[in-house]
């Protein structure tokens, strides 16, 4: 383990992560709401901590390992949140706590998008922008910002790319080298918050609301600037352009690049994750609207098509959008929403859960089985895209997934020792591990009025999906520090 190297990395990370806090600021100082103190001193003592980490080891130029890769990832974003949460903590409105503050920071940065906080609407336009910004920073990853932008960590930067990409298929590279691919990632990123922004103040959001959006939107982050959610804006023109940019940013961003660099829609057309993806959200989509119309819970078709098809794509990509108060919807339908961002978005995407390619791998693994069953002695190999799966990547996607299972009954049981019901606990649980936000139960609306014990659970939880649990439980492994 190189210490020192590890050391100044995390170190230029703090760095570049403190002038996060200057944007805040210059919103605080346009619309005079007078919360800018918060943001300078957390600017000058994140930067303070990241210079005391840098300097000592500023020399320190070996290569980083894998190994490194992990542990600097999960240092740093253990250090991010922390740093993240010192705005909350030092602002007026709102007032929180310590533990409060870190799980709003933590829920924001793994764009999981439960918040502890009421009376949005009253809060500070420095403090609102803030997490809007630390969701859209934390969509794509600040790691990969921090290798795009930062030359210097060009040894090694693979080791960081696949130590904090999400996705079952993160050794594939779009360019030659790994600040490039990066780069590219980031182009793409900024070029559809561009657009998303666009697109919600063509359709009537105010200029503040739709840059605010526009980064939850393709961070898949779920925040908003008002209790209620796109709910308060009772537009369906601006809650279009929210699905229309909730579905591309559940994409794999990496064909987001292919169609944009060859100028054609093919990569997606013959991408099977992407056709399974939208054939997920057709169908959850279908179902709620149906549903909702036979129990008249709306009165008009159009009504009932208009919340379900919104609520299953926001709940689907694990968004995490609101138009309704759709936990209180009748029968099976707020669970099955919930059950569908399990899958989550695709490989390479902004989205949560298990991911579209390994519920496609799990389904076609499952399928074998039940065909080697009838034909023992048959090769059935496991195909994706006409092309034969290894049996290292199969392996690969069942292991991931008992860990997964794993993982959640052990978090669910804890959270449950904290005194939260059986549905509270499951549903709290599940959209903290698959970075959804909005539960059922007692965390429908919110997760303030849970107790501290089960927020750090919790927060926990949220790392664990953001971080896809390997990247989390292989520091646990005493495996880990063998030499």
């Amino acid at each position: 383990m190189q210490r020192a190297a590890i050391l100044r990395i995390v170190g230029l990370l703090l760095m570049v992560f403190s002038f996060s806090m200057l944007p805040p600021v210059l919103v605080g100082v346009w619309y005079g709401d007078g919360a800018i103190y918060p943001f300078l001193a957390a600017f000058a003592t994140i930067l303070t901590l990241g210079v005391t980490c840098f300097l000592p080891v500023r020399k320190a130029n070996m290569d980083v390992r894998l190994r490194d890769g992990f542990i600097i990832v999960a240092a740093f974003w253990l250090v991010l949140t922390l740093s993240g949460s010192l705005p909350f903590m030092l602002s007026v409105n709102p007032h929180m706590s310590f533990t409060d503050s870190v799980f709003e920071s933590v829920s924001a940065l793994t764009t999981t998008g439960a918040t502890v906080i009421t009376g949005i609407d009253d809060l500070p336009h420095s403090i609102l922008f803030y997490r809007q910004q630390l969701q859209w920073m934390g969509g794509m990853g600040i790691i990969v910002l921090a290798v795009a932008v930062l030359p210097m960590l060009g040894i090694g930067g693979m080791q960081l790319y696949r130590a904090e990409t999400p996705g079952p298929m993160k050794d594939s590279k779009l360019t030659p080298r790994i600040t490039e691919t990066a780069k590219a990632l980031w182009y793409i990123y900024l070029g559809l918050t561009v657009a998303c922004a666009l697109g919600y103040w063509l359709a009537g959001m105010s200029g503040f609301d739709a840059v605010s959006h526009s980064f939850s939107t393709i961070a898949i982050g779920g925040f908003s600037t008002h209790d209620a959610s796109m709910g308060y804006f009772n537009s369906a023109a601006i809650e279009v352009v929210a699905v229309v940019f909730m579905l591309l940013a559940g994409v794999n961003f990496a064909l987001h690049f292919l169609a944009w660099r060859g100028v054609s829609l093919k990569p997606y057309f013959y991408d099977p994750e992407v056709r399974t993806y939208f054939s997920v959200m057709a169908v959850s989509a279908l179902i709620a609207s149906v549903y909702l119309y036979q129990t008249r819970t709306f009165d008009t078709v159009l009504s009932a098509m208009h919340h379900g098809i919104f609520q299953a794509v926001s709940i689907g990509t694990t968004s995490g959008f609101t138009t309704t108060d759709y936990y209180n919807w009748p029968g099976f339908l707020p669970v099955l929403l919930l059950f569908t961002s399990f899958i989550g978005g695709c490989a390479g995407s902004t989205g949560g859960g298990l991911k579209v390619i390994r519920f496609l791998l799990l389904f076609k693994q499952g399928m074998r089985e039940i065909f080697r069953l009838i034909h023992p002695n048959a090769q059935i190999p496991v195909k994706v895209g006409n092309k034969p799966l290894s049996e290292r990547v199969i392996n690969a996607v069942w292991g991931f997934f008992a860990l997964y299972v794993a993982s959640f009954a052990v978090i669910m049981v804890l959270v449950m020792m904290t005194g939260l019901d059986q549905v509270t606990a499951f549903s709290a649980v599940a959209a903290s591990i698959n970075n959804l936000g909005p539960g059922l139960g007692d965390v429908g609306a919110h997760y303030g009025d849970i107790n501290s014990a089960a927020k750090w659970i919790l927060c926990f939880a949220m790392l664990l999906g953001r971080l896809e649990i390997f990247t989390v439980l292989v520091l646990l492994t005493p495996a880990f520090w063998r030499k």
